[in-house]
């Protein structure tokens, strides 16, 4: 039996986008703020990145393309973007994911939060235990460990991953070290939430 005739399949050209004008910038700052949790300068970056990928009317006539800047200062004005909010919601979900101080810290600048904003998102050292202790029971390491008890080689690189994870060498150690799971509970437990990382 023959295969069957295979038609040739149609392809479609991609037309190219649209060069963009303020109205249509506006849009789509819009569009990207109410679908993501952003920061100002995550905004910006977006708006410079449509824009040199589609271009603005009137570049090739040599117009100046829409002032991005004044966008995202118009858009933190009405509320759309704010910083210090998304900086608060950014380090809760990192702390419950089991990320250190050091890894929040580094998310936060990246994604441009400034210092006063990122002083404002700091978080206590309970909750900085609670995010270590939240990372042993996801990976199994320490006294949250599966069958038998770790070499020194796994114990190495157990500490070294919640290191990677941001975590201070302390915190790490004290809780890879608990005798069992009651113990590292009491350990988190017993630290005053006031005190600040």
């Amino acid at each position: 039996m023959a295969p069957p005739s295979q038609s040739p399949r149609r392809t479609r050209e991609r037309r190219a986008p649209r060069p963009l004008d303020a109205a249509r910038l506006d849009e789509l700052a819009l569009a990207y703020v109410a679908r993501f949790a952003t920061s100002a300068a995550k905004l910006g970056d977006y708006c410079r990145r449509k824009l040199r990928e589609r271009g603005w009317t009137g570049q090739d006539e040599g117009s100046q393309p829409p002032d991005v800047c004044a966008l995202v200062a118009r858009f933190v004005a009405a509320g759309y973007v704010d910083d210090a909010a998304f900086a608060r919601a950014r380090t809760g979900s990192l702390l419950r994911r089991g990320y250190g101080e050091r890894r929040i810290e580094q998310a936060l600048r990246g994604a441009g939060i400034g210092d006063e904003d990122r002083q404002g998102a700091r978080h206590s050292q309970r909750a900085a235990r609670e995010a270590a202790l939240a990372l042993l029971r996801k990976k199994g390491f320490g006294p949250f460990a599966k069958g038998e008890l770790a070499s020194r080689e796994q114990r190495q690189k157990q500490l070294a991953a919640m290191l990677r994870a941001g975590h201070p060498l302390d915190i790490a150690r004290e809780l890879l070290n608990a005798a069992s799971e009651e113990e590292a509970l009491s350990w988190v437990e017993e630290c005053d939430d006031d005190d600040q990382v």
